[in-house]
């Protein structure tokens, strides 16, 4: 039975470390969780490292700078990694791909100074998905009679963000996930980048090892806290790393409400999903 629990300070003592999600744990794309920050605040004031692990499709410059303009402040974490840093590290791997960009303009500094071509799809050898071009009129879907098009061609597609939506205020929108979920079931080769995928959570924990060695503290054992299901979750659960669940993130609509949450319900996406989540509460904080 999972534990539903009021704060982060009932688990703190018992870790070195926390792995934090950023989209509907530390803000909704729109304003910060002020009390979310704060509870980061006071963790690493317990002379804890702190890492946001997220699967956004850009360099963590450009997500720092994001949170910069929402005002998580910069007490409230150590270190930024994500999966834009991971497909960019591929993307070193491959000079002079050409490369479809499937995304919108806003995650194009995830190609900056890197050895590759821009092309449209006709020439391209493989596609990056970052997400739908406008993820505010467009889903997966629309993506389908494309997608059987690009993987009868056999043109792999490198997925940048294996979520498959995000909180935004009040909207649920679709990420890159989405769509690479309609290519790999129309037979396209995918290769993600990010949660809940184990080549995150070991540059991660790798980082944190740097992080505790400079500040000559043992960062483990390690928790992870975020509001995903099948990403955060699941990636804690594949990397036998405990997990504090955040409800009122993406499915609040299965979570309940403010200080009654639906235990029976979340139990049973727990269950079906294979994960056991050490703790939930509804938004994070102290």
């Amino acid at each position: 039975m999972t534990a539903s629990i009021s704060g982060l300070s009932e688990l703190a003592d018992g870790y070195g470390a926390i792995i934090c999600d950023i989209w509907g744990v530390l803000h909704d794309g729109h304003q910060a969780f002020a009390p979310a920050c704060e509870a980061l605040i006071r963790y690493r004031e317990c002379g804890h490292p702190v890492l946001l692990l997220s699967n956004a499709p850009r360099p963590h410059s450009s997500v720092r700078a994001m949170l910069e303009r929402l005002s998580v402040p910069q007490t409230a974490y150590d270190a930024i990694l994500t999966s834009g840093d991971m497909t960019r590290s591929y993307l070193e791997s491959q000079p002079g791909a050409r490369v479809f960009h499937l995304g919108p303009d806003r995650d194009l500094p995830l190609y900056d100074a890197l050895d590759v071509v821009l092309v449209p799809v006709e020439q391209a050898d493989l596609i990056v998905c970052t997400g739908p071009f406008n993820d505010e009129t467009e889903v997966a879907e629309d993506y389908r009679e494309r997608c059987h098009e690009w993987s009868a061609r056999r043109l792999p597609m490198l997925c940048a963000n294996p979520d498959i939506v995000v909180e935004r205020g009040p909207r649920l929108i679709p990420c890159a996930g989405a769509i690479a979920a309609v290519y790999s079931a129309l037979g396209g080769k995918v290769r993600y980048f990010g949660k809940p995928h184990s080549e995150a959570y070991r540059q991660a924990v790798s980082l944190l090892g740097m992080i505790g060695a400079d500040r000559r503290c043992k960062p483990a054992p390690i928790l992870a806290i975020g509001d995903a299901i099948a990403t955060d979750l699941k990636g804690a659960a594949l990397n036998q790393i405990d997990a504090l669940f955040i409800a009122g993130g993406i499915h609040a609509a299965l979570a309940g409400k403010p200080g009654k949450l639906e235990m029976t319900a979340l139990e049973a996406a727990f269950a079906a999903a294979d994960v056991a989540p050490r703790a939930v509460m509804w938004r994070l904080s102290w």
